[in-house]
């Protein structure tokens, strides 16, 4: 496995305008240095403690992405130094995210995530509450928190129609908001949909095993 050639063949293919997040949970501290050292920056993870011990092991110039699901209780520790969490899914964590980011004298990017996907296993607002806050001016009422994009995950098929008929729902949601909300990033896509995503106007996309290989 080869994680710098990886990452300059997925690169090559990919427009320039989308940013490319290296999902490197699970993965040792070695394969994220060779990542670092081809010229990765964006790293994601799904656990907080490995976010944090990873953050602690490697050069500050990383930018750290917080892609699981994040519970109001942990968020504390990454509130110091997280880029971006792309995973923020009620406005009970918006509340909390913005709380720990005052405490930090920060202002903390987030991605609201939208659940797209008919799978019970996602998290995730519905485009109906997603208006709810929208109309009622919420996210304009804390000040450290930066809404820089929404994000959502398909569901887990190979009906590639399913597929794209769940990212242009979110494209379509995106564009209608995009500037009235000042959003920067539609995130779209992993490892095996990424194509797809980047068709339907994705420019954040999160792969791991194509860049690290599959998980043990």
């Amino acid at each position: 496995m080869n994680i710098a050639n990886n990452l300059s063949e997925i690169k090559s293919k990919i427009p320039r305008y989308v940013k490319l997040v290296a999902v490197s949970k699970t993965k040792p501290v070695e394969d994220l240095e060779v990542a670092y050292k081809a010229g990765q920056l964006h790293f994601g993870e799904n656990k907080i403690q490995e976010l944090v011990s990873k953050h602690d092991a490697l050069p500050k110039d990383i930018k750290w992405h917080m892609i699981g699901h994040l519970q109001t209780n942990k968020v504390k520790y990454i509130a110091p130094f997280v880029h971006l969490i792309h995973s923020v899914d009620s406005v009970k964590l918006i509340k909390e995210v913005n709380k720990q980011a005052v405490k930090n004298d920060r202002i903390i990017n987030v991605l609201i995530q939208i659940d797209i996907s008919k799978d019970e296993t996602k998290f995730g607002f519905s485009f109906n509450d997603f208006e709810l806050i929208f109309n009622d001016n919420l996210l304009s009422t804390f000040n450290n928190i930066k809404v820089i994009g929404l994000m959502g995950m398909a569901s887990f098929t190979n009906d590639k129609n399913i597929v794209r008929g769940q990212f242009n729902s979110l494209k379509e949601l995106y564009v209608k908001h995009k500037e009235s909300l000042s959003l920067e990033f539609l995130s779209m896509g992993m490892s095996g949909d990424y194509n797809i995503a980047i068709e339907c106007q994705s420019n954040l996309i999160r792969l791991g095993s194509t860049i690290f290989g599959k998980r043990k």
